[in-house]
């Protein structure tokens, strides 16, 4: 299966909220596209070579419902102002069916994310330090197990950093996900001060010469000023080894939270200098739309996204089958 039939068939969600507002939207006040026909219509319309799917006249109404659908889509006020805006340009009056208003949606989404949409970048330094962070629930230490064992596959020496030294269960996940993949897993006793792992991890990882050092971090709140706080502290002593680490900072968000994502962004961003997106669960949720919206407000490169639990679930991000996906349309 193609990943953009994976990521259509997982993105249900969202494509079918737009989808049945579609629906609706043309169902409202649907036009004939040919003047009232005779006996079987649909058999004469398809003879003829007629489109006898519902249309609706693009007109102020019409474009007001496609703005509120895109808005409960989560794709933010804004965005979705500029998506509608842009796609009914030199269409008005037009009379437009589903499959096409949904072509054109995923087209203006596209030219959104096309800016955006770049593979992790790997550089010559060594150890390339890879700092991950993200809110509790994000899916950080799932996706640096997944990212790990890629990069591994890629030819990479890779070394995993525990620095989510307050939780257990995390530590476990990363040692799980470092067999799989055949990466060592550098931990420190629980409680310790993830900082002080952080330096020891990159000291280890320059004497093993390892091309790149993923660093997991613990899931904090974005409005905890002391997690935050712990976090800038990471990211100091990190600069002591290397002023110019760390090298790439991933955050990593749940897309099941929808707007509060774009709250994550601004703040994880001031704290981490963020330079790069991972959007998990995007299997789950109806609110795919609020990765338009990020990439609209902030333009901070997409590197890959989530729809599931396998190996092969991180995938690198594709603006026009994730715009298809989204909004439902054929590739």
């Amino acid at each position: 299966m193609s990943f953009f039939s994976k990521l259509k068939n997982r993105l249900t969600r969202s494509s079918t909220k737009i989808d049945d507002g579609l629906q609706a939207i043309v169902d409202e006040n649907p036009v004939a596209d040919t003047p009232e026909p005779a006996a079987k219509p649909g058999l004469i319309a398809r003879a003829l070579g007629r489109d006898t799917a519902p249309k609706r006249v693009l007109d102020d109404a019409m474009l007001e419902s496609l703005e509120e659908l895109l808005i409960a889509s989560d794709m933010g006020v804004e965005t979705s102002l500029k998506v509608a805006a842009r796609m009914a340009e030199g269409r008005f009056g037009r009379k437009l069916g589903i499959d096409e208003i949904k072509r054109l949606l995923a087209a203006e989404c596209a030219a959104i994310l096309e800016p955006v949409a770049k593979p992790l970048p790997i550089y010559g330094k060594r150890p390339q330090v890879v700092l991950v962070v993200g809110v509790n629930g994000s899916g950080k230490t799932t996706t640096i197990g997944k990212l790990a064992s890629q990069l591994k596959g890629a030819g990479k020496s890779v070394v995993i950093a525990a620095g989510d030294t307050f939780r257990a269960a995390a530590v476990e996940q990363l040692q799980i996900w470092g067999e799989r993949a055949g990466v060592p897993v550098l931990t420190a006793p629980e409680g310790s001060d993830p900082a002080s792992l952080a330096f020891e991890a990159m000291t280890k990882a320059e004497a093993d010469g390892a091309d790149i050092l993923l660093i997991d971090t613990a899931g904090r709140l974005q409005n905890r000023a002391d997690l935050m706080e712990e976090l800038a502290k990471i990211v100091r002593v990190i600069r002591k080894k290397d002023p110019e680490a760390p090298h790439n900072t991933l955050l990593v968000l749940d897309a099941t939270t929808g707007q509060n994502a774009l709250n994550q962004v601004d703040i994880f961003t001031k704290i981490a200098d963020v330079s790069g997106l991972v959007m998990t669960k995007l299997d789950g949720t109806a609110k795919g739309g609020v990765l338009v919206a990020l990439a609209d407000r902030f333009g901070i490169p997409i590197h890959a996204i989530g729809v599931g639990e396998a190996i092969d679930d991180l995938s690198p991000f594709d603006p026009q089958e994730f715009a298809n996906a989204l909004v439902g349309a054929e590739n």
